[in-house]
């Protein structure tokens, strides 16, 4: 369960975006996924709706509503950040990242990379013993 600092912060952020509570849509639903009997009766899953700009959230990250409303509300800010504001979040930032690093190389800095190697290469032939060949 968060504390009530961590609940203050949210709140002071929440404000600070401009996410009123009047205009947030909350309902309590029932998760979905593995956990068995408990996981079916329990209405632990948090959906929220931000009613002027239209940005959903559903959280079951956690077993406990009350922390379940936290993470909500959080990713609520988080989005609201993203797709209004266009403020890149740190989730944003890593995707990019990623993105970047899976990214093909050019055909420049692959002929380097490779020019690299071989040099590399060379080097460990010259280390290699007199005579042993393989």
């Amino acid at each position: 369960m968060p504390s009530p600092e961590k609940w203050n912060t949210l709140t002071a952020r929440m404000e600070k975006l401009g996410l009123l509570p009047d205009d947030i849509t909350e309902k309590f639903i029932r998760g979905s996924g593995s956990g068995g009997q408990k996981i079916n009766k329990t209405a632990s899953c948090v959906y929220l709706k931000h009613e002027p700009s239209g940005i959903e959230v559903k959280c079951q990250a956690e077993r406990s509503r009350e922390l379940n409303r936290y993470i909500a509300r959080k990713e609520l800010c988080e989005r609201f950040q993203e797709i209004i504001l266009g403020i890149k979040t740190k989730r944003q930032q890593a995707r990019e990242k990623v993105r970047r690093q899976k990214r093909r190389r050019s055909r420049r800095s692959k002929n380097r990379m490779l020019d690299d190697k071989s040099k590399q290469s060379d080097k460990k032939q010259l280390r290699r013993k007199p005579g042993s060949s393989d």
